[in-house]
């Protein structure tokens, strides 16, 4: 990626704002030392993520669609925008996937998991890797395709913030309860913003015959989702655990800036640190 726009130093083009494809991004993980690792605010087009060993993915950053109250002034658009930094899982290369679900394996060997979730869709680029880093011989994929077999009372609606008009529901197959009865499971995902979805997965388990020991993400994105929880456990979201942490992001001149208070900081909450994940 050195050949690409995304050296955070190099002047930009007029008019650019610091966007690009996401081609090159989520192939490699970048040595502590890479200077594209080291960057610090105004971010342009990605954002170094530090990961728990000290290195770093870069992250593409992706606009936000508009809001039309915050950007009702005529020439609010560029101040008032918004972007969030983005893991697709399965568009990673098969290092950054192996390295990522290593560093989950051991979130997950702590919590002492006796079984993992997959959350769909792309939670289950990762769960069956970190089931087999446990020595574990498979894995329970969650789905929100109905089988004829699927029954009504294994299942949740799922409420998407980001689709509100379609409608869903996640499963889990009647084939596979044996496999969760009386164990300690963890849930594995690609990442949790909103945290709409995650209510809904762990609402199924807890009508199931089984405990939920925590969730294990790629990515913690914002903070959002610590509130989301919260209105239905306070102590929910303390299971969440993460290989990484990436806040949202506010337009400024010459790039983007992370907002105050939106990178997550573990158990602890928010970290105080402006757009880098605070030693855990």
């Amino acid at each position: 990626m050195t050949d690409t726009p995304s050296s955070q130093s190099d002047p930009a083009p007029s008019g650019d704002d610091f966007l690009r494809p996401t081609t090159d991004f989520w192939q490699e993980i970048l040595p502590a030392d890479d200077p594209r690792a080291q960057a610090g605010p105004p971010y342009r087009y990605g954002y170094p993520a530090r990961l728990p060993d000290g290195r770093s993915l870069e992250l593409p950053l992706r606009r936000l669609p508009p809001d039309p109250e915050r950007d009702a002034a005529p020439d609010a658009n560029r101040q008032g925008a918004r972007a969030v930094a983005s893991l697709i899982a399965n568009q990673a290369s098969f290092a950054v996937c192996e390295a990522l679900a290593g560093f989950m394996a051991e979130d997950a060997r702590r919590l002492g998991a006796e079984a993992v979730v997959g959350m769909p869709t792309l939670g289950l680029v990762f769960a069956p890797r970190v089931a087999e880093l446990l020595g574990q011989p498979n894995y329970l994929p969650l789905g929100y395709s109905r089988k004829f077999w699927y029954r009504e009372a294994l299942s949740e609606p799922v409420h998407s913030i980001t689709s509100p008009e379609r409608l869903k529901s996640v499963f889990i197959d009647p084939n596979l309860l044996p496999r969760l009865e009386g164990r300690r499971v963890v849930v594995i995902d690609d990442a949790v913003s909103s945290g709409s979805t995650l209510v809904s997965v762990l609402a199924l388990l807890e009508r199931l015959d089984c405990r939920v020991a925590g969730v294990v993400v790629a990515m913690r994105q914002g903070v959002a989702w610590r509130a989301r929880l919260a209105e239905r456990d306070p102590a929910a979201p303390g299971l969440v655990h993460g290989a990484f942490a990436a806040p949202l992001f506010g337009r400024v001149e010459g790039g983007w800036a992370p907002i105050p208070g939106t990178l997550d900081g573990g158990p602890s909450g928010p970290a105080d640190a402006e757009g880098r994940h605070r030693p855990m």
